[in-house]
């Protein structure tokens, strides 16, 4: 008897993904359909997976910001199969011209959307990337490999099991949906190693994560990165937008990678915002870890180190800094950014221009909430993670992220001189 390896899913995952790319755009939807209704009928059989994992999770002390992105309940459940809807209901991007021409010969052109093949996914704690990422793959002609980690184990099994169900009542091979789970490292190391197999590998988790895997692949990586998100308060910004936006990016949903982290505010303003957002702060739990101005206007500020302003708290925690200039403030995000999100909160139009033009972040905005850098906010309907690279994609990644292109020629017995 054939012992089974993580080699053997993934070339059953290369050889499904060529059925995934001949599907129709209705086959997709329609598949989609069909796991999103699975998801809502097993509702109750993931949920009680989930709070196993739950309660391991707490008994191994693995912290409440893990916690929360590891909770499934009825409402996230819900979420999930509307998420995926909402992937069914976009565009399909396989086929999409991109551009083309006729040569001087007569050959003609065309650039095209195509899938990649078989999308591969490390992730820790986050079941909702299992659904996202399956579901995104495949509206793309994908197949997916899912590597999702200890934390989430029992509750990844279950979901991937009813994907996988609700493709072969679709009449689609299941193998387009992989897991290596139980593996445990050598699944991932596969991943890591697939080259031949795994066209694309993204990984979503922790700085320890992302760096373990952009290191020791041989595959393709799409980096996504840590979000060491931060936002300027210039000496105009009105108190309600400045106390609403910080708070909102602090504490809407504190152990995303889009939540803020440091709040950087000129000092012109600073008589006037500081005690106003930290006292808005402080009623919502969160420390504050302050330098010596913001110490002397908010009550139990916590002396913030160098380290503070390079931390991901992922909790609630921020840290905040007083600075002289826009040029200082510029410099600090220069220095600790991880590339995610920044802010800046402002009515004089000459800043809110410079600070888009000169950030250098996957995203920039200007007076909003870095809550707002998410797929689904951006109309993508789910995401596969938050691109802090420069190379094909760069912030939330959709469909078109998870397709490559090709050139196709259409000659008529043309030969070249």
């Amino acid at each position: 008897m054939t012992v089974e390896t993580p080699q053997h899913r993934l070339s059953r995952a290369k050889e499904a993904s060529r059925a995934t790319a001949r599907l129709t755009s209705d086959e997709k939807a329609k598949a989609l359909e069909a796991i999103a209704h699975a998801l809502e009928a097993k509702a109750a059989d993931i949920i009680e997976a989930n709070t196993r994992d739950v309660e391991r999770g707490r008994a191994d002390g693995i912290g409440e910001s893990l916690i929360d992105r590891l909770r499934l309940d009825e409402r996230r459940v819900a979420a999930l199969a509307s998420s995926v809807r909402e992937v069914a209901a976009l565009a399909d991007p396989v086929g999409q011209v991109l551009g083309g021409h006729r040569m001087p010969n007569g050959v003609a052109l065309e650039q095209v959307r195509v899938p990649f093949g078989v999308v591969g996914a490390i992730y820790e704690a986050r079941p909702n990337v299992t659904v996202d990422i399956a579901a995104l793959a495949l509206r793309s002609g994908n197949a997916s490999v899912l590597r999702g980690g200890s934390a989430a184990r029992e509750s990844n099994t279950v979901l991937v099991q009813v994907m996988r169900d609700a493709l072969t009542n679709a009449g689609i091979t299941a193998e387009a949906i992989q897991t290596v789970d139980d593996f445990g490292r050598d699944g991932a190391k596969a991943l890591m190693q697939g080259r031949g197999f795994v066209d694309v590998l993204i990984p979503r988790g922790s700085a320890r994560l992302i760096e373990t895997v952009v290191t020791e692949s041989t595959v393709p990586v799409i980096e996504t990165g840590a979000g060491n998100v931060h936002i300027v308060l210039d000496e105009s910004a009105p108190d309600e937008w400045a106390r609403d936006i910080v708070v909102n990016a602090k504490v809407q949903r504190p152990s995303v990678c889009n939540a803020v982290e440091t709040v950087l505010v000129l000092r012109a303003a600073a008589p006037r915002l500081i005690p106003l957002i930290g006292a808005a702060l402080k009623s919502e739990g969160v420390a504050i870890h302050g330098d010596d101005v913001v110490a002397g206007l908010v009550t139990e500020v916590i002396p913030a180190t160098e380290e503070d302003w390079a931390t991901e708290y992922l909790g609630l925690e921020i840290a905040i800094k007083v600075v002289d200039t826009l040029d200082e403030a510029l410099a600090h995000i220069r220095e600790y950014s991880t590339g995610h999100t920044e802010s800046i909160v402002t009515t004089d139009s000459r800043s809110a221009e410079r600070f888009l033009a000169e950030v250098d972040s996957a995203v920039v905005m200007v007076n909003a909430s870095t809550r707002f850098t998410d797929g689904a906010e951006f109309g993508f309907g789910a995401e596969v993670g938050i691109s802090t690279q420069k190379l094909h994609a760069r912030g939330p990644m959709g469909l078109s992220e998870l397709t490559s292109t090709k050139w196709l020629a259409r000659g008529s017995g043309q030969t070249r001189g």
